[in-house]
């Protein structure tokens, strides 16, 4: 219990970088603009992997899950602010997701190489309670559906895409620590 204490408080001491802040601030600026553009990987039109995830991980990992979480409430209240299609109104449920979600990837990616298994582990994680549970309550409580009726293909659109979300996510984690570390090494010695 007291580890758990510890990875917190040492993600909540890394806002005291300037440093911290600023790529935190860029990553979720990053993060907005590549959802106000739609990017998105089409597999089919309602198969499709957004990419944005990449960005709270990414913070995630540097900084751990405080910043993480901190980092999805951001992302999920500018995004709706920003959003030009937000006429249907803000449903908080959405933000307690990507909170949580910044959760599991600052758990599982913080201060460690970000391997295979952990990249599976933290997006197996977010899938399941995030995409799985929680937005799929949030959906019912907002559209009245049954969950159990939604439940079965938004189970079946998650396994799809979890293998290519994995491999997004590996990749890009380890360029940016790869980048990071460049940068940051240099920086130092200089």
């Amino acid at each position: 219990m007291e580890k758990q204490k510890n990875v917190f408080r040492r993600s909540l001491d890394e806002l005291k970088s300037p440093r911290a802040l600023v790529i935190t601030a860029m990553l979720i600026a990053l993060n907005l603009a590549m959802d106000l553009m739609g990017l998105k990987i089409y597999l089919t039109p309602e198969l499709r992997v957004s990419v944005g995830f990449v960005c709270n991980a990414s913070v995630a990992m540097l900084y751990g899950p405080t910043v993480g979480m901190m980092t999805g409430f951001s992302t999920d209240v500018l995004g709706f602010l920003l959003s030009p299609n937000n006429n249907a109104g803000y449903f908080p449920g959405y933000t307690i997701t990507a909170i949580v979600g910044g959760l599991f990837y600052g758990l599982w990616l913080y201060k460690g190489r970000p391997s295979i298994p952990r990249c599976i582990a933290a997006k197996l994680s977010v899938n399941i309670v995030c995409n799985l549970f929680l937005n799929t309550l949030w959906s019912a409580i907002l559209y009245q559906k049954g969950f159990w009726g939604l439940l079965p293909g938004r189970l079946f659109k998650n396994l799809i895409l979890l293998p290519l979300e994995v491999l997004i996510l590996w990749v890009v984690a380890n360029i940016v620590l790869r980048q990071f570390r460049r940068v940051f090494s240099d920086s130092v010695s200089s």
